[in-house]
C-alpha cells in the first residue's frame, strides 16, 4: 500500500535484487581475498567451494536482474535510465 501511495509499486523487486547482487560481489571480493591469504589445505578447500558457490549466485542475480531490465551492463545509457528512476525513487520517498 505505502509503495502503490510513493508510486513505487515496481520497484520493491528491483531494490532487493541490487542488494542481493551487491552482497553477493562483496562475497566473491573476499572469499577471494580470504583464499588467497589461507595456508591450510582444508580451509582453502573450503574457501574455493564458498567462491563457486557465490560466483554461481551472482551469475543467476545478474541474470535475473538483466531480464527484468534492471540491470545493463553492456548499455551504459540505458543503465544510467535505470539509475536515474531509482534516484528519483528515492528522492520522492525522502520528501
Amino acid at each position: 500500500m505505502i509503495q502503490k501511495i510513493a508510486g513505487l509499486s515496481g520497484m520493491t523487486d528491483q531494490v532487493i535484487a541490487t542488494d542481493f547482487l551487491i552482497s553477493t560481489k562483496s562475497a566473491v571480493r573476499n572469499l577471494s581475498f580470504a583464499l588467497t591469504e589461507s595456508v591450510t589445505p582444508d580451509v582453502r578447500e573450503v574457501l574455493r567451494e564458498q567462491l563457486s558457490y557465490a560466483i554461481e549466485a551472482h551469475e543467476k542475480i545478474s541474470q535475473y536482474m538483466m531480464e527484468k531490465g534492471y540491470y545493463n551492463p553492456s548499455d551504459l545509457d540505458k543503465q544510467l535510465q535505470v539509475e536515474l528512476k531509482a534516484s528519483k525513487a528515492a528522492l520522492k520517498l525522502a520528501r
